[in-house]
């Protein structure tokens, strides 16, 4: 049974707010509630002491105490029930009262975005990208202004050639790489081609399982430990298998080396295809990225890649290294015309990868990812110790470990916060409760530390190490 809160709780000598002037007194209650609820030190479901109580340690008049409990239900910060008392209401994001607009943004959105999977868009390199536009437009070929290869343009192609050769081992000439507008578009084209069923992960991204089974393509979970994806639950009956060995997304575990080996072996077995999403593989910060699964067999093999992380989401440019059987398959699949990804723009590209900026801005992101990622862990081992990272240092994204069943209360509470921030089990595929492969779900926070601003980072942290279970 939860004891209630004492009025030192409440009106802590942290809250900018005093009691003893000449102000009116239910109104300075309030207010001192209200800013308990907004901080976090008041948390959903906390019941507050009996009126009678609070008036007693306050100094004030009952009727004061029982009015402001009354006013703050009516708004809709408190919620009282005969029996148990008065209680902080249950809602996921605090509601501004009417007649004190002073913080509304608080209530339409949150105050800081750790939601896993963006860059932080202030850092696009715009005069390097422009740069790059200007000497692409004045090379281009007239070819370029008419209707577009579904294969991509082929500038494009040749520079991530010699790229993805360079950076993520892949073995593919330029004819095997059909640009796309993104990963999940490639996805689409796969499914289409390939058909199913496929396995995949059993954390990965709902998004992508819902686009698979929107193409006919149903998925199995593969389980998911600290060396990736369990491929020995591969089975002849799958078509495919879609992995992301870099860094397993989201609990963030490469795919061990002898797993690797395994995959391919599997595939040449039995026909199936390996579709690796090489989402993140090249932030990597303890040490250099490993080579990507289809250097091991190209022929067996698709890489997903795009610029997403390392550009920006609205560069809707992607790419399949693909086997050669599946080249004219695809491209039939897509059309006869590109339709998705614009010319001028991959044109661009090809010049920001050939000319060297796309390796600077990696460079550039890397390090600052890799401080954003070590400030995340200094903060947790000064403010919650008892709360474990997991994974490798590599990405965009951490998943934070929780105690078992506190990883909604731990959401919510971020909520509370200010903070936009996702549970582990959100990921976690709805059919691996009761497959053999798959461990008990895990709880756990995913959290993004690529999108805030520099200025904004900080105070992001200790909003979240203030939302995070004690230990």
């Amino acid at each position: 049974m939860n004891s209630w809160v004492n009025s030192a709780e409440i009106l802590g000598s942290d809250l900018p707010l005093e009691l003893s002037g000449t102000g009116n007194r239910r109104v300075l209650l309030m207010d001192a509630l209200r800013e308990a609820v907004r901080s976090g030190r008041l948390a959903p479901g906390t019941r507050l002491p009996p009126y009678r109580s609070l008036a007693a340690d306050l100094g004030l008049a009952r009727n004061t105490v029982a009015d402001a409990y009354a006013e703050l239900v009516a708004e809709g910060w408190l919620a009282a029930r005969q029996g148990s008392g008065t209680r902080v209401a249950e809602r996921a994001v605090p509601v501004t009262p009417v007649h004190r607009p002073r913080t509304p943004e608080r209530a339409a959105r949150p105050v800081h975005d750790l939601v896993q999977g963006q860059p932080d868009p202030s850092v696009f390199p715009r005069t390097a990208w422009l740069a790059s536009a200007r000497r692409a437009l004045a090379a281009a070929p007239d070819d370029a202004f008419g209707p577009g290869d579904p294969h991509g343009r082929p500038e494009l192609r040749r520079a991530l050639a010699g790229y993805l050769a360079r950076v993520r081992g892949v073995r593919a000439a330029p004819e095997r790489i059909v640009l796309c507008s993104g990963a999940a578009h490639g996805l689409r084209l796969l499914a289409e081609v390939v058909g199913g069923p496929w396995a995949a992960e059993e954390y990965g991204l709902p998004f992508h399982r819902a686009l698979l089974a929107s193409h006919g393509v149903g998925t199995r979970p593969l389980g998911v430990d600290a060396d990736g994806a369990r491929v020995d639950g591969l089975t002849r009956r799958d078509r495919a298998v879609l992995l992301t060995p870099a860094h397993q997304f989201p609990t963030g575990g490469p795919l061990h080396p002898g797993r690797r080996a395994a995959v391919v072996d599997w595939a040449r077995a039995t026909g199936g295809l390996v579709v690796e999403d090489d989402y993140d593989g090249e932030f990597r910060y303890d040490r250099q990225p490993v080579g990507a699964v289809q250097g091991l067999d190209p022929e067996h093999v698709v890489l997903l890649g795009s610029v997403s992380k390392s550009l920006s989401p609205t560069l809707r440019i992607g790419w399949m290294v693909l086997p050669q059987r599946l080249v004219g398959p695809v491209v039939t699949a897509k059309g006869e015309r590109e339709q998705f990804s614009s010319a001028t723009e991959q044109l661009t590209l090809a010049d920001f990868v050939g000319s060297g900026a796309y390796d600077r801005q990696v460079r550039r992101m890397r390090q600052r990812h890799r401080r954003r990622r070590d400030q995340l862990v200094a903060a947790l081992e000064r403010r919650a110790p008892h709360i474990r990272v997991t994974g490798i240092a590599a990405g965009l994204h951490a998943v934070l470990e929780l105690p078992p069943g506190t990883e909604r209360s731990a959401v919510r509470a971020a909520a509370w916060q200010g903070l936009a921030v996702e549970c582990l089990a959100d990921y976690l595929h709805p059919g691996s409760e009761g497959a053999g492969q798959a461990d008990a779900p895990r709880d756990g926070l995913v959290v993004g530390y690529a999108t805030p601003a520099e200025s904004a980072y900080p105070e992001a942290l200790e909003a979240l190490c203030r939302a995070l279970p004690p230990g």
